[in-house]
């Protein structure tokens, strides 16, 4: 499978990929865990090619990830800093993809607080593109590095009951592993207050508990959630206190889970907030670290299958 062509142009969500596509991006990816791990990590497979991060907003494990997964195979990867950028002057996101397109990028990793800016800039450049999280609407490789790190421990995704719990109203990283579990056989629970649930969650495929006690009974995976301050715009929660009390992760809430569940969190963590720090240090059953290494097998995936999509040659 990992021999096809990767039959989309860009990456810009888990919504729309089939379990054949995500299947193909996490068996490769599987093969850079093993790259990864070894004493020589370079491939020259992107050699020649040009990998731009532009990121609108800050994110050191996305941005770092895609670097280091762009030089591990060999491409030239530049880092633009917007706040020093001609887009911090007025620039449109157009004017942008018209100045990419002079440099004649190969790859364009792109994070922006705006849901729907990163489509907007994938249908104006000639490049592949791949969302590196959009507003509130997806950050798919985040899930696929989940997926990737739950199947290399359970063996499996389909049949595997997942909850994912907190701040869910306001989280790209759950709607791209809501749709990318739902692909793939999972049964996903979605655990936390109503006032941080999507208004059309019951139309997304998922059982919605508002006991985290009930919602983590017996599920094989608890993925938790940072809670989003900076994309809040009105009281979604009574205190801080208060939400760890009743929808933070501790020994006794996840005593309700398997006991060969595990813990998983998309970064960065607010210890004493969503997860106390005794269960996110826990080395038996914490892949949080794990997700991280990971991270970057999945984005050499990536890059490795959306360019092979381009060719050698462009016409000027």
């Amino acid at each position: 499978m990992t021999d096809q062509r990767f039959p989309h142009r860009h990456l810009l969500g888990i919504q729309g990929l089939g379990p054949q596509e995500i299947t193909a991006i996490l068996d490769l990816a599987d093969g850079y865990v093993d790259q990864n791990r070894s004493i020589d990590k370079r491939k020259s497979l992107l050699r020649g090619r040009t990998l731009v991060n532009l990121f609108f907003e800050n994110s050191t494990r996305t941005r770092t990830s895609f670097e280091l997964a762009g030089k591990r195979l060999g491409a030239d990867v530049i880092n633009m800093q917007t706040q020093a950028s001609s887009v911090a002057k007025g620039e449109t996101l157009i004017d942008t993809a018209m100045t990419l397109n002079a440099m004649h990028l190969d790859a364009l990793v792109v994070r922006h607080p705006d849901s729907g800016a990163v489509k907007l800039l994938s249908e104006k450049v000639n490049c592949a593109v791949i969302n590196g999280g959009d507003g509130s609407h997806e950050h798919p490789t985040q899930a696929l590095l989940d997926a990737l790190t739950i199947r290399r421990h359970k063996g499996r995704l389909a049949g595997l009951t997942v909850a994912i719990c907190g701040d869910v109203v306001h989280s790209r990283v759950a709607r791209s592993n809501i749709y990318l579990l739902n692909t793939m056989g999972a049964q996903v629970r979605l655990i936390g207050p109503k006032t941080l649930m999507p208004t059309a969650v019951d139309r997304m495929g998922v059982d919605v508990y508002h006991d985290m006690r009930k919602g983590l009974d017996g599920v094989d995976v608890v993925m938790m959630l940072r809670i989003q301050n900076e994309r809040m715009k009105g009281n979604f929660i009574p205190s801080i206190r208060e939400y760890f009390h009743f929808f933070g992760l501790d020994r006794e809430k996840l005593a309700m889970a398997k006991p060969d569940a595990v813990i998983m969190h998309p970064g960065p963590m607010n210890r004493g907030v969503e997860i106390d720090s005794d269960v996110a240090d826990d080395v038996e059953r914490s892949l949080i670290r794990e997700q991280v290494e990971m991270g970057v097998a999945v984005r050499m995936a990536c890059l490795d299958l959306l360019t092979r999509n381009i060719p050698n040659q462009v016409a000027v």
